[in-house]
């Protein structure tokens, strides 16, 4: 490990009390450095094999227009940090929101509580932990202007209500209109006594629609979400539209839409957020947590076929702009990408920094948290079936009757992953034509069947953002696949 910029002391257990760190309270940078070294050798000196801090600062506004007319808007400011401590496998996770020396000395010692650790003597000496030089993203990735520069309120709320106009104008049948908008800014430091010192900086955003139309009984409702990570810019710059224009036509479609007949089915899933399925029935199974409670079928498959030969997946924090993308996880790991599947067979888990202790499956930069209330855990970030070689013609010729699932819904996944999920817009195949709308549809299954009977897949790669939910909270991902077949799957319905 490189060493500290400042000299590593040795301090005794009476003198700690005493000392006065006058780090920024408006920035996490270098001046951070000696009161978490002396924290964190304070850990290690009562025995703890690892102490991790997480500290953050966070700024987030939501905006939600109805009709015409701006509803609400929420603002929210948050600082805090957390820190855990680890005994063989064993760890606890403390958090508070005083992020004075005092605060985090106190955080820390309930921690070493916790986990059984008794206090050194007075005259114990405690060295200060040599931590690398600070990795700062936010200044070498460019991003400290990022919150200068989004969008005002008064803009935000114009956009929006400019946007539900567009969707009046285009929409026929509507009953409700509704535009929402939300930025969360993110200051992250990490120090860690294996040598971790890292900060980074962090913009999410998302702008989305939701239109529901009725006609006597017949009754329709489409949502459709975008998200940026990175671009200050990015509300302003959005064409809604073009946005209203292909969620007017898909309502418009679907209001008088026959109901889908029950059955097993031959189905087509729509690329962008067609991934969902992937995500939340495959991908969560591929996470250490998962492993750690032997609930995975996956759990002893790695080398072994899982999938059709068809199919690869990756998950990763690289692409471009994309909602799960990072430069570092919230454990201070540089992202990666890691394959998971490769022609069926099963690469890779994902790993988090304690589900890598426990399970012996390597860390992947993928320890994320919702915020310093919660511990890490290991979770997707962009999590995506790739690209494949077949044009969307060879799809659908393969198909003589089945279901097109343009626009997936929402849905439930249990924790071995047995999984429902509904299409808010589907088309009925014909000899591989698409020919009517149907709603009502519900995809059922299971992700050890499912993977298996996805035999195609297209060259139309895209991804989509959303939001994920787990045991550190809710986070930011991607997901995504190009156009897929599977081969056969039970589609409820009427």
């Amino acid at each position: 490990m490189t060493t500290a910029t400042f000299p590593a002391r040795l301090l005794r257990l009476q003198e700690i009390p005493n000392l006065d760190y006058a780090a920024n309270p408006s920035r996490f940078d270098q001046s951070w450095e000696a009161p978490l070294a002396t924290l964190l050798g304070l850990g290690r000196a009562v025995g703890a094999d690892l102490v991790e801090f997480f500290l953050e600062r966070k700024n987030y506004i939501n905006c939600l227009a109805e009709d015409d007319s701006i509803t609400s808007i929420s603002p929210s400011l948050i600082t805090g940090a957390g820190v855990r401590v680890f005994r063989g496998n064993s760890d606890c996770y403390v958090s508070t929101n005083d992020l004075s020396f005092k605060g985090l000395k106190a955080a820390l010692e309930k921690g070493l509580a916790i986990m059984g650790f008794s206090p050194p003597s007075p005259h114990a000496h405690v060295p200060e932990l040599n931590l690398e030089p600070l990795r700062d993203y936010g200044a070498s990735r460019n991003k400290e202007d990022w919150l200068l520069n989004v969008v005002s309120m008064q803009d935000m709320g114009e956009v929006l209500l400019a946007a539900n106009a567009s969707l009046s104008q285009q929409a026929s049948h509507v009953q409700a209109r509704r535009a929402a908008y939300f930025r969360d800014w993110q200051e992250i430091l990490v120090a860690a006594s294996d040598g971790t010192f890292a900060r980074d900086l962090r913009l999410t955003q998302s702008v989305g629609y939701n239109l529901l139309c009725a006609d006597g009984d017949h009754r329709s409702s489409i949502n459709q979400r975008l998200g940026n990570t990175g671009d200050p810019g990015f509300l302003t710059d959005w064409d809604y539209a073009q946005t209203a224009a292909e969620v007017s036509e898909a309502a418009g479609k679907m209001l008088y839409a026959d109901y889908v007949e029950s059955g097993s089915y031959p189905v087509i899933m729509a690329n962008h957020f067609g991934g969902v399925i992937f995500h939340e029935a495959c991908g969560h199974l591929l996470e250490t947590t998962q492993i750690e409670r032997e609930t995975t079928p996956f759990m002893h498959k790695k080398g072994e076929k899982v999938a059709h030969e068809n199919l690869t997946a990756w998950d990763e924090g690289l692409s471009t702009a994309a909602f799960g993308t990072i430069d570092m996880d919230d454990e201070g790991m540089p992202v990666q990408s890691t394959l998971l599947i490769e022609n069926g067979i099963l690469k890779n888990f994902i790993a988090d920094r304690a589900g890598s202790m426990r399970t012996g499956h390597p860390r992947t930069g993928s320890g994320r948290r919702q915020d310093y209330t919660y511990a890490a855990a290991s979770r997707m970030r962009n999590t995506y079936i790739d690209a494949g070689d077949y044009s969307l013609d060879e799809l659908f010729a393969s198909v003589d009757k089945g279901i097109y699932c343009k626009k997936m819904g929402g849905g439930s996944v249990g924790p071995t992953g047995q999984f429902n999920f509904g299409v808010d817009e589907a088309y009925l195949i014909e000899n591989g034509q698409v020919t009517r709308p149907l709603k009502g549809a519900t995809l059922i299954g299971e992700a050890v069947n499912i993977m298996q009977k996805i035999s195609m897949s297209s060259k139309d790669l895209s991804l989509a953002p959303g939001f994920c939910g787990s045991v550190s909270g809710s986070l930011y991902v991607t997901v995504g696949q190009p156009h897929i077949k599977v081969d056969h799957i039970t589609v409820g319905g009427r």
